[in-house]
């Protein structure tokens, strides 16, 4: 039988049609798990809580995007790095909604 992974929500796409159910989900998660520090300014995490988190949420991504953040290793830079990418679908989104 596969192993197969369990999510607690979808990956992330990378068209980024489902970022902003995927950024509510993620930050609720991480909060959670006790790591909704590692993606603010000026956080004290520890090491081994920046590890945990940037576990968390490469396992929440398409492999396309593990792939092209593959040497990214703080949880706060994928974090705006995702935020810089997709952020401006709010503005195409929700305005049709």
């Amino acid at each position: 039988m596969a192993n197969l992974t369990k999510f607690e929500f979808i990956a992330l796409d990378i068209s980024g049609k489902n970022y902003l159910s995927w950024v509510l989900d993620a930050e609720i998660h991480l909060d959670a798990m006790g790591l909704g520090d590692t993606i603010k300014e000026k956080n004290r995490a520890s090491n081994q809580e920046n590890a945990e988190a940037m576990i968390f949420t490469r396992h929440h991504l398409d492999e396309a995007l593990k792939i092209e953040y593959l040497t990214i290793k703080d949880p706060l830079i994928l974090w705006k790095n995702l935020k810089e990418r997709y952020d401006h679908l709010k503005m195409v989104f929700l305005p049709k909604a």
